[in-house]
């Protein structure tokens, strides 16, 4: 069923209604717009499906549409400009980042700035925030908002990251093991207890499955070291919902989003419930398997066996 459907998101990414939604606004509306069908292809693992001149219609339109910083009261918005639309966030550029260079696109040659920007809004706690304020002073990270980037770093130029960008990475990956994947705050609370479902799609969204995955790659690409008590807890979890080793949704990724839409008039605004398309609803479904996934968790298994065992 989801190989129907996503011939169906392939079909309209290469329509021209699809190119006019871009040049409109290349993210909103959620979620049935060019964007999150590009999205929900990459994290299927179906990017070849993604039609290249889409693909290059979207990068275009990253380049020329935002600005190149975020936001926030260090570097207000310019007049004129809307926070909404002319802006991007930390997870949502390092979601169409890995989007548009798994589609084969030289991203760093069209809009280098987007590597740079990354590294510059690392908080001294090791993560980003999409809540401006965190930026005023020394603020607290979003866990939500420091995955994207750290995946588009890590899986960006794989072998050949600059000193920068491995401190970059190295102290995301010590901002998850700190927190134990989401398991605990500084003050030992968990952060989130959605969190410890694994959701699908994610887009910007977290679960610990998400934060595993980081860490089995930082490992691979900086031969870091994760102590076993970091994912112990991550890992008796998922070894006790999935001990086959085959992943399936436990919930939708973030279904109760709202978004902006334009009026037939042209003026966007506050709108309703993010709408959908078949093959984020085929796929978003609990109980659904996800090769991905799967593919995700068989990986940690291998990279952690002694917190397996203790699982």
């Amino acid at each position: 069923m989801i190989d129907r459907w996503v011939e169906t998101s392939r079909a309209y990414l290469a329509s021209q209604k699809a190119r006019d939604s871009v040049a409109a606004d290349p993210y909103w509306p959620k979620w049935d717009s060019p964007w999150w069908h590009m999205a929900t292809l990459w994290e299927l693992g179906r990017s070849k499906d993604i039609p290249k001149e889409a693909a290059e219609h979207m990068l275009s339109a990253l380049s020329q549409r935002y600005l190149t910083f975020f936001p926030n009261p260090r570097e207000p918005l310019p007049a004129g400009k809307d926070p909404w639309r002319d802006a991007q966030c930390h997870c949502a550029l390092g979601t169409m980042y890995q989007v548009l260079r798994d589609c084969g696109l030289d991203v760093d040659a069209e809009a280098p700035w987007i590597r740079h920007w990354f590294l510059r809004y690392q908080l001294p706690d090791g993560g980003l925030n999409c809540d401006d304020a965190a930026y005023a002073a020394a603020g607290a990270s979003s866990i939500q908002s420091t995955l994207p980037a750290l995946e588009a770093i890590l899986r960006g130029v794989k072998g050949s990251h600059t000193p920068a960008e491995e401190a970059f990475l190295d102290r995301g990956a010590a901002y998850l093991i700190e927190r134990r994947l989401g398991f605990r705050r500084r003050d030992g609370k968990p952060m989130d207890e959605a969190f410890f479902s694994v959701a699908f799609p994610r887009f910007y969204d977290y679960d610990v499955l998400r934060g595993l995955a980081f860490l089995v790659e930082w490992v691979i690409v900086r031969e870091g070291k994760v102590p076993t008590e970091a994912v112990a807890d991550v890992m008796k979890a998922l070894h006790a919902r999935f001990p086959d080793g085959v992943v399936t949704v436990e919930r939708p990724g973030l279904a109760d989003a709202k978004t902006l839409e334009r009026s037939a008039a042209g003026v966007w605004g506050k709108g309703g419930a993010a709408a959908s398309f078949p093959l984020l609803d085929a796929c978003r479904r609990p109980g659904t398997p996800i090769p991905a996934l799967t593919k995700a968790w068989s990986g940690a298994r291998a990279a952690f066996p002694e917190a397996l065992r203790k699982a």
